[in-house]
């Protein structure tokens, strides 16, 4: 077993060295082109020191011609359009980063946020008032304050407001930013409890609608720009946090007839609204049915959210569910808004299965359609937590709290293999893969430059050519492995 010392050690080794290519030895460095520009190859691997590491000594100077494996890139073919990758800044986040020492602090912006030095994140989310993962459950208001009269933000000025002002600023000034609620207050529901489902009262729909209004404003006022929102998490969840049932009609009509119209006559109506944001599946096409095929609740609707725990328990991904919704309506767009490795155990913080869940998750759904994916917390403390209800998990960088610490998980680099080289406003283009044994997805990005992302869950490493305009390379992805090949 490796020690958490000799992790984070390791870890911030490879966060320095790996993610800048000029670091590289030149000996690494093999000159190839494609259309006049040089093809690097960037590769984690398990059982190895590979983290996000220029690789190139893994292309062949000879092309092989009898691979298993052959991918085609046709560039000139495009599809969706990119919108970002990230994670969440929740309460419990902001709470951890807040007991780091203040270098540790900027090591952890710096790993997530830049995009030269770290993996560039370019997508978050946050809660609006209290989730499962805030040290406690809390609103803005006093209870029964229908009006808002005593709306403050007070509780996040402390913790989260702070990181997302940091995090901004150190994406370069620009972080595309969506907020989602988990429940109304107690007393607009129908249980009078903010945890365990229950459904928002309908004398209470308009007073929540202008909630969602003044948090935005609020929030713009301390200088967070808000993109988007969710209507609400996990809608046929009932948990016992933070939670709120909507059938898909009830979501339907609380759209058209309070949140739509409130956010435009609150001069709000450019904020993106995301339906459903929760699993994939039946119900993810049914909600997009019911909306979209509707003009005068689907012009409030810029697309529609999805997690991934249909999964839970040893279920499939749906990844079919997304494709039909993206072939039905392919003026709406798709979000992946959450996704997580739960039941967090310590001795599991690297195990590689949990980075491979996130290839294959990440990789499918850009294939059939999807523009930006979204992973929930960006850090927790050593229990997987704070979590008010005890509903720990896993992220991709954990803090010991008590020494201060940071532990890079295989999940960190999978996602940078994605998010340090594909690029907002990016185009996915088309691509062939021959075998089954590989897994792969590329975007062209607005400078030029394509980034093919390839994984290998294989016990053994493969050997594949990989042929773009007509140029073909011959290339060894080792065992349990991701490449991200820049060319």
């Amino acid at each position: 077993m490796i020690s958490t010392k000799s992790i984070v050690l390791t870890s911030i080794l490879i966060l320095q060295l790996s993610c800048s290519p000029s670091k590289h030895a030149d000996s690494s460095k093999i000159d190839l082109s494609v259309s006049g520009k040089k093809l690097d190859v960037y590769t984690t691997a398990e059982n190895s020191s590979l983290r996000l590491s220029l690789s190139n000594d893994l292309i062949s100077k000879e092309s092989l011609a009898n691979t298993a494996v052959s991918i085609e890139v046709d560039p000139a073919k495009t599809f969706q359009t990119f919108l970002g990758i990230g994670g969440a800044v929740t309460d419990a986040s902001a709470e951890v980063f807040a007991k780091l020492p203040a270098d540790k602090q900027q090591e952890f912006l710096t790993a997530y946020y830049d995009k030269n030095k770290g993996i560039g994140y370019s997508l978050a989310r946050t809660n609006i008032h209290s989730c499962d993962f805030s040290s406690e459950s809390y609103t803005y208001i006093s209870e029964g304050d229908k009006d808002l009269k005593t709306f403050n933000i007070d509780h996040d000025r402390k913790y989260r407001i702070p990181l997302l002002k940091k995090a901004i600023e150190n994406a370069g000034g620009k972080l595309t930013l969506f907020v989602s609620p988990w429940s109304p207050p107690a007393f607009m529901k129908d249980n009078n409890d903010i945890l365990h489902g229950g459904v928002l009262l309908p004398e209470f729909a308009q007073s929540w609608a202008k909630y969602y209004a003044r948090f935005i404003k609020e929030y713009e006022k301390e200088g967070i720009p808000i993109w988007g929102l969710t209507i609400q998490n996990e809608p046929m969840a009932k948990q016992r946090w933070e939670s709120c049932i909507y059938t898909p009609e009830a979501e339907r009509d609380f759209l058209k007839n309070f949140l739509g119209p409130t956010l435009e006559n609150e001069g709000l109506g450019s904020k993106k609204i995301i339906i459903w944001d929760h699993n994939r599946g039946d119900m993810l096409e049914k909600r997009a049915q019911l909306v979209f095929s509707d003009p005068e609740v689907s012009k409030y609707a810029w697309g529609i959210g999805f997690h991934w725990y249909e999964t839970w328990n040893g279920g499939t991904p749906k990844f079919e569910s997304v494709a039909k919704v993206h072939e039905a309506f392919p003026n709406k767009n798709l979000l992946f808004t959450e996704g997580c490795i739960e039941k967090f155990d310590a001795s599991k913080y690297q195990f590689w299965g949990n980075a491979e869940r996130y290839g294959l998750n990440m990789i499918n759904d850009f294939n059939n359609g999807t523009v930006g994916w979204t992973d929930w917390n960006i850090l927790l403390d050593q229990n997987g937590g704070p979590n008010h209800v005890g509903n720990f998990c896993f992220a991709p960088i954990h803090a010991d709290t008590n020494s201060g610490q940071l532990i890079y998980t295989p999940m960190y680099y999978y996602i940078g293999h994605f998010s340090k080289f594909i690029r907002p406003d990016a185009k996915r283009i088309n691509e062939t893969v021959s075998n089954k044994s590989l897994l792969s997805t590329s975007f062209k990005n607005t400078d030029g430059k394509i980034a093919t992302i390839i994984m290998n869950q294989e016990n053994k490493s493969v050997v594949y050519n990989i042929t773009i305009n007509s140029q073909k390379y011959t290339i060894t992805i080792p065992a349990h492995a991701m490449q991200t090949l820049v060319y």
